[in-house]
C-alpha cells in the first residue's frame, strides 16, 4: 500500500500550498491592473475578463481573477494557483449572492403602484 502511495505522489508531481497570511491578497481589481490582467489572461491563453472584477494576489503580483458578471476564472499557469482560485471562486460566489439578495430587497423595498383608474 505504501508503495502505490509513493507511486501516487511521484506521478502528481510537486505539491505547493498557496502562502498564507499578508502575502495573500483578495481584492477589487482597480483600472491600475489593466495591464496586469491582460498579462494574466494571455497567459491563462483567454479573453481579459469584464465587469467587476475581483483578483488574489500573492507578493504584489496577479495570481487569479474572476469576473463577478459573467463567472470567468483565470489563473496563472506558472505558479501554484489551484488552491488560490478556489478561494477566489468561493469569494466571488459569496459577492454574487449578497448582490442578488441586495437587489431583491432593494426590489421589495419600492412602495407598490397606485391601482390605474382609482377614485378621486
Amino acid at each position: 500500500m505504501r508503495r502505490i502511495t509513493n507511486i501516487l505522489k511521484q506521478l502528481a508531481g510537486p505539491t505547493h500550498s498557496v502562502p498564507g497570511g499578508p502575502h495573500v491578497t483578495i481584492r477589487h481589481a482597480v483600472a491600475a491592473d489593466a495591464d496586469a490582467l491582460a498579462v494574466l489572461a494571455e497567459l491563462d491563453d483567454s479573453d481579459p475578463p469584464r465587469g467587476a472584477i475581483i483578483v488574489a494576489e500573492v507578493g504584489g503580483e496577479l495570481w487569479a481573477a474572476a469576473s463577478l458578471d459573467d463567472t470567468r476564472l483565470l489563473t496563472h499557469p506558472f505558479r501554484p494557483s489551484g488552491e488560490l482560485a478556489y478561494r477566489l471562486n468561493d469569494r466571488a460566489r459569496e459577492l454574487r449572492r449578497a448582490e442578488r439578495r441586495r437587489s431583491r430587497r432593494a426590489a421589495s423595498a419600492w412602495p407598490a403602484a397606485a391601482p390605474h383608474g382609482g377614485s378621486r
